[in-house]
């Protein structure tokens, strides 16, 4: 806003605020004044009014009528008017114009404590909801109620007079020793019509101050554009200045001093303008350079930040790759134990109980045996995602799974699994918890086209009932665990003090089963395979057996897995190749006949070197390799195809005969069997003891049998104990038989018995003769 235009509005602000309260007090005052004199106008007339008191006296109805009629005219801002006795009832009311009628106050409500004598005057607001009135905003009017007392000279108790004698008393009412109060008139004074009456002059008080306004703004413009013109002349020549223009005249032809200030003004223009030139100039070669600095700063920012990046991309990788799992994206070992500690803190802190799982998959050796590792690793992983489902978002889930290399490269023990609940309301929800993953992992997984199920043993291990720290914790899981495999598997055990000896005994059968071969503590038992077409042992199962000194005689199935496990069994079967290849030497130097001797190969034994150990055991022993036969697993054949196959094909060359044991209970491909260099199939045990009840295992092993037939390979049925499992066998074209029906496994001394010639024809008859083909 410009000078001009602030001193205008000011003025016009000043006169109008002066006009406005000017104009309000002259306003009320004029409205006080015409109410006041309503008021004591109204009363004196009413006073003066004798018709109101002969009709008061005798309640003659239509006097009083008459009286208020004469009272109300021209005063029209009465509302209302009544009289009534001096008990307040209504002798007679009148409500001129227009104005709804409302029911007036009582006399009572009105007076209070007032003298009998003296006037009243109170107020009350009428709404007139049917009127419609202009200055009436609010539709509410104040109604003065005014009550003006009836005197009479006559005492009303007193004996009836006549009217003759009432207006002689009247005439002579000043003579009157007392009066009396006969009644009230009671008269309703309008706000609103005062108001309407004054309208008139309150629009001339109002006009004279618009006019007064009006002259004001037109004063106050002259005079600010007198003193200011200079003030604009002076803007202009700013602009021109600014602009870089020549500074003009006009408007300054009648001033001096204004044009001795135009020249100069052009000089100093004139002067700027060269200077704005070379400053452009200078200008534009500084934007130049800054530019290209910018373009170089921005280009080395951009390289920093990139290097950020990947600086904090490889932190990142490099802190997961440490903490996590590579295969199941689990928290690894490392990061467990971290969290582990953590947690456990807090726990003890907060009161708090927490419980740790440790979970492992039984028999998952015999998936990565049959199917191989890569399958072994789609099954780890589709495990962990299923036990990520079973589990809160705030306990933990980690893979456990040992970082030595080892354990590593083959994966084997990889199928540890540990998981943390934190806040526990109680242990047994560790045990719910528990089910519910054995129950989710019980449902069939596709892998590599294969409908899998692999079933936990699960230890739980509570602190801080159990233990307090995170390695007595896990010890404690790991113990619950371990004791859960050896009883039966697909379950969860709590830990009990009582495992700390079982796991003593554990750890002793350890270390004496390390001991065992320098000890002399292993030996071999020798089961026949029956040709029962010729009635002659056409072959033997070597079994390793341990006499512990202690112990006595302990059973395979507790020391193999054990000795598989802590990663003895590499020794063990070295022992018992060298043992069989030994012995099978001894019965050829007392010429007793045996053709063949079997010597089971465990999948950890299988390897690149485990060929050249076959040659030089043949070799340090004599034993020519037609004599020998080696039982592999399917795993054996799954692991690495090639190179199985090259390592099959040498053993094959150097005259080994080679077995696939416990053929159908794992996962091996057909096409991968019709590529082997195979001599003889084994029929597993588990398929023979139901094979005379169970018509799925009817119809598998003879399946297996005219396979074995179609390839040219020999067969052999083993854990045959009964005669009707004898009879199907034979009859469906196995021949030769193994199993507890001829012999269980027996020492090497008790063995050679059982090798004379046609040691078995009388049984075989007795069999014969004894079931109807």
């Amino acid at each position: 806003m410009t000078v001009a235009g602030k001193i205008n509005s000011l003025v016009l602000s000043v006169a109008i605020a002066a006009t406005v309260l000017l104009s309000a007090n002259t306003l009320h005052r004029e409205y006080s004044l015409s109410r006041n004199l309503a008021l004591s106008n109204t009363a004196e007339r009413a006073q003066s009014l004798p018709q109101l008191q002969l009709g008061v006296y005798y309640r003659d109805r239509s006097l009083l009528r008459f009286a208020l009629s004469k009272l109300v005219k021209g005063r029209p801002y009465l509302s209302f008017a009544r009289v009534v006795d001096d008990r307040g009832r209504t002798l007679s009311e009148l409500y001129p114009g227009t104005i709804a009628e409302t029911a007036p106050p009582s006399l009572e409500s009105m007076r209070g404590t007032l003298p009998v004598a003296e006037i009243g005057l109170s107020t009350n607001q009428q709404s007139h909801g049917n009127v419609s009135q202009w200055w009436m905003i609010s539709g509410i009017d104040k109604i003065w109620d005014l009550t003006i007392p009836i005197m009479s000279a006559i005492n009303p108790t007193a004996a009836t007079v006549n009217e003759a004698e009432f207006s002689k008393t009247l005439i002579n009412a000043d003579s009157a020793g007392s009066l009396h109060v006969i009644g009230y008139v009671h008269l309703g004074l309008s706000r609103a019509q005062l108001i309407r009456q004054l309208l008139p002059s309150g629009a001339t008080v109002l006009a004279i101050a618009a006019l007064f306004i009006l002259l004001c703004a037109i004063i106050s413009r002259y005079v600010t554009r007198r003193i200011t013109a200079p003030f604009s002349v002076v803007k202009r020549m700013a602009d021109d200045i600014a602009a870089g223009h020549a500074v003009k005249y006009e408007g300054v032809e009648n001033s001096g001093e204004f044009k001795e200030i135009v020249s100069v003004l052009n000089r100093m223009v004139g002067g700027l303008h060269h200077y704005k030139t070379r400053m452009d100039v200078d200008h534009q070669l500084l934007s130049m350079k800054v530019e290209e600095r910018t373009s170089q700063l921005s280009k080395r920012n951009e390289e920093l930040n990139q290097a950020v990046k990947e600086v904090t991309e490889t932190k990142d990788r490099l802190r997961h790759m440490a903490y996590y799992d590579s295969l199941t994206d689990l928290p690894n070992r490392r990061l467990f134990i971290e969290k582990l500690d953590v947690l456990l803190k807090l726990a003890k802190r907060n009161e708090e109980m927490l419980s740790l799982l440790f979970l492992d998959l039984d028999n998952f050796k015999r998936i990565n045996d049959s199917l191989g590792h890569s399958a072994g690793d789609l099954l780890l992983r589709e495990v962990s995602a299923r036990l990520s489902l079973c589990i809160r978002e705030s306990d933990l889930l980690a893979h456990y799974m040992d970082s030595e290399s080892r354990i590593s490269i083959s994966r084997l023990g990889g199928d540890e699994f540990t998981v943390v609940l934190n806040r526990l309301d109680r242990a047994e929800s560790a045990g719910i918890v528990a089910l519910r993953i054995i129950e989710t992992l019980s449902q069939p997984m596709t892998i590599d086209g294969h409908d899998l199920v692999v079933t936990p043993s699960i230890g739980i291990a509570i602190a801080p009932d159990h233990a307090e720290t995170v390695e007595e914790l896990m010890k404690a899981a790991d113990k619950a665990m371990y004791h859960c495999k050896t009883s039966g598997k697909n379950k969860y055990l709590f830990y009990e003090k009582s495992m700390e000896a079982a796991s003593a005994d554990r750890l002793e059968m350890e270390n004496e089963l390390r001991r065992a071969i320098e000890n002399g503590e292993l030996l071999l038992h020798y089961q026949p395979q029956v040709d029962t077409l010729t009635g002659e042992v056409s072959g033997a199962e070597a079994l390793m057996r341990w006499n512990h000194p202690k112990l006595g005689m302990v059973s395979p199935f507790k020391f193999i897995p054990l000795a598989e496990e802590i990663g003895l069994i590499v020794e063990l079967g070295q022992w018992g190749l060298e043992e069989a290849c030994r012995q099978m030497v001894e019965l050829q130097a007392l010429g007793i006949n045996l053709p063949q001797v079997s010597v089971n190969v465990s999948a950890l034994q299988f390897s690149v070197s485990f060929v050249d150990k076959v040659s030089e055991v043949l070799a340090s022993t004599g034993l020519h390799p037609r004599r020998l036969q080696l039982e592999l697993t399917e795993g054996i054949m799954m692991d690495d195809t090639a190179a199985t196959i090259s390592a099959l094909s040498t053993l094959k060359k150097m005259g080994v005969e080679l077995s696939m044991d416990d053929f159908g209970t794992g996962y091996s491909s057909l096409s991968y069997l019709s590529r082997l260099p195979l001599d003889e199939l084994k029929i597993d045990r588990s398929f023979v003891i139901e094979i005379d009840k169970s018509e799925n295992d009817a119809n598998l092993a003879i399946a297996i049998i005219a396979m074995a037939r179609s390839m040219g390979l020999k067969l052999v049925a083993e854990g045959v104990e009964t005669h009707e499992q004898y009879h199907f066998l034979r009859n469906h074209g196995a021949s030769v038989i193994q199993g507890y029906l001829f012999s269980k496994p027996v020492p090497f001394e008790e063995f050679k018995n059982l090798l004379a010639p046609g040691a078995f024809k009388p049984q075989i008859e007795q069999i014969g003769n004894g079931y109807a083909v």
